[in-house]
């Protein structure tokens, strides 16, 4: 599993929690709290679908070794009466079944996980801990949480709360007083909780909004104040830790294409996060560093940088390894090259890679974009002496990567995008290698293609992207190879042919080769590949690469 590098103070680091119940037992039941709403209850997603995901197998399962205690929803609430093994409610899948999955395979502690949460709460008004109205979710929540503690104590149950696990806030922006005080209603929130729960150094974990969904196009502006009020909090927060969630997964819907809640996957991957933050606050982070153990090519040797780039599709987001065929020639594809130079900034960055690492898995979710059989295309043609750096955030629109961005600038990517391939290219130099930056594979956003002002603005984004590129590098030649899947077909999307505006951006740039006659086998999925589609996508680009230097 992945690494997510979300934003951890130094407070929390090795913090030791005093707010157990002594009963002379050396090892107290780890609490967590999971509260918030819709996308913490797990809306939309499918428990049915759980075992699709190879990584995730079986988490759905009921687990007799995980305490679980919850009360969900708004008016007709779901409660355990106490404590029950965990499993999922209502047939959905909330980020505690993967948490406590991820935990499970890393620690060997006891775990207990309350969970209250209901979808379309607001933190202003039925979460606020001073005047809470509507479904009056604090009182509820530090009722259910000290209930739950209180069965622990009469059964002789030590325990210690170690963290509170937050993901709220969609509901708040459409509201203009919520939005505006997000920030410091969240600091509030966080300093009632932990009075009233008597835990004056609980760590919070606050979960990002996921801008990957329809509404982080269409309601972008309210989405990022959100964001701002919730880094606000964090940042004047020893205790609190932001966890970025906009790579995870987003199930395509009908209609306007990309819905607002995670779906299965999303949620799982939802779960993940918070684990591995947790993990990584106690230094028992399960990311295996990898590394080249020695460096490929010789002093003076010239090396060709390939930057391959783009969002869903180029990072691979349903691509997992364990659906590689087992035949001897997929399984290859797989293992490690050390003789290509690799270096990534995932998920618009949160999970990067050190330094140079060999070709391969980079355990991002256990997921692998093209870059594997694209490599492999260029070896089988004896194309060598060649290092890839790739730059991805499948959570990103097009307009993200404009030097100009949008209104939410905290998610503009152009300056860390130039910063990326600067770094590579400087790090190569150093090593004594003459440097070729011999082109930029870039996957169209497919998340703009659902949306239909993105989807108009799409070609224009994509010009200015390559044309700033170029000027900011000094390189007005350096060849681009963009493809474009079929987009997202809908009433009302189809008068948009960004297929023909993007040809023609193509035919009037001598330097950019586009592909876009994808010979994709068939997806199950709209606009997002599986891992079949994955491994051609790279065999494709990687022959139109070969092509390119035959010229």
């Amino acid at each position: 599993m992945m690494k997510i590098k979300a934003l951890l103070p130094i407070g929390l680091l090795l913090i030791q929690l005093q707010y157990a119940r002594a009963n002379d037992q050396e090892d107290p039941i780890r609490v967590f709290i999971f509260a918030g709403q819709s996308n913490m209850v797990g809306s939309d997603s499918r428990v049915e679908d759980v075992d699709q995901y190879p990584p995730y197998r079986n988490v759905a399962q009921p687990d007799s070794q995980v305490k679980f205690s919850y009360c969900i929803g708004r008016e007709n609430k779901l409660k355990s009466d106490g404590w029950v093994p965990l499993q999922p409610v209502n047939g959905v899948v909330g980020p505690e079944l993967s948490f406590a999955h991820s935990l499970a395979t890393t620690l060997d502690s006891r775990i207990a996980i309350i969970k209250v949460a209901a979808g379309g709460t607001h933190l202003g008004g039925d979460w606020n801990p001073d005047d809470p109205s509507g479904f009056r979710m604090y009182p509820l929540l530090i009722q259910e949480v000290k209930r739950s503690l209180a069965l622990l104590d009469a059964a002789k149950q030590s325990w210690r709360l170690e963290g509170f696990m937050w993901h709220q806030g969609e509901n708040d922006m459409f509201n203009e007083q919520y939005m505006e005080a997000y920030g410091e209603n969240l600091s509030r929130f966080m300093h009632c909780i932990r009075r009233d729960l008597n835990a004056d150094k609980l760590p919070f974990y606050v979960g990002e909004l996921c801008t990957k969904t329809i509404w982080g196009m269409d309601l972008r502006p309210r989405m990022h104040a959100i964001s701002v009020g919730q880094k606000a909090a964090v940042a004047r927060d020893q205790f609190a830790s932001y966890i970025p969630t906009s790579q995870v997964a987003v199930e395509i819907g009908g209609g306007v294409g990309l819905h607002y809640h995670y779906g299965t996957l999303g949620q799982l991957e939802h779960g993940t996060n918070y684990a591995n933050a947790y993990l990584e606050s106690i230094e028992q982070s399960p990311l295996r560093r990898r590394s080249l153990a020695k460096w490929p090519f010789k002093k003076g040797e010239p090396i060709r940088l390939i930057v391959m780039a783009g969002h869903r599709n180029m990072e691979g987001e349903r691509s997992f390894h364990q659906q590689v065929l087992s035949d001897s020639g997929a399984q290859r594809l797989l293992q490690d090259r050390p003789g290509i130079p690799f270096r990534y900034s995932l998920g618009g960055g949160v999970h990067q890679s050190d330094a140079w690492e060999p070709l391969g898995l980079t355990g991002y979710y256990d997921t692998f974009g093209p870059e594997l059989s694209f490599a492999r295309t260029l070896l089988m043609n004896q194309v060598d002496r060649i290092a890839i750096a790739k730059f991805t955030h499948s959570g990103s629109q097009m307009i993200d990567w404009t030097p100009e961005g949008s209104v939410a600038t905290t998610r503009n990517l152009y300056p860390a995008w130039i910063q990326f391939i600067r770094a590579s290219i400087a790090d190569l130099k150093e090593r004594g290698h003459p440097v070729e930056l011999a082109a930029v594979v870039y996957h169209v956003g497919e998340n703009d293609m659902s949306f239909g002002p993105f989807r108009k603005s799409a070609p224009d984004n994509l010009r200015k992207l390559v044309q700033s590129t170029r000027e900011d590098l000094a390189m007005p030649s350096l060849l681009w190879i963009v493809s474009q899947q079929p987009p997202t077909t809908s009433e009302g999307l189809d008068k948009i042919d960004v297929v023909t505006e993007i040809q023609n951006i193509a035919k009037s740039d001598p330097a950019m080769i586009l592909l876009n006659q994808l010979d994709l086998p068939i997806q199950e999925k709209q606009l997002v590949l599986n891992t079949e589609g994955i491994i051609h996508l790279g065999v494709q680009l990687g022959e139109a690469y070969i092509a390119s230097e035959k010229k």
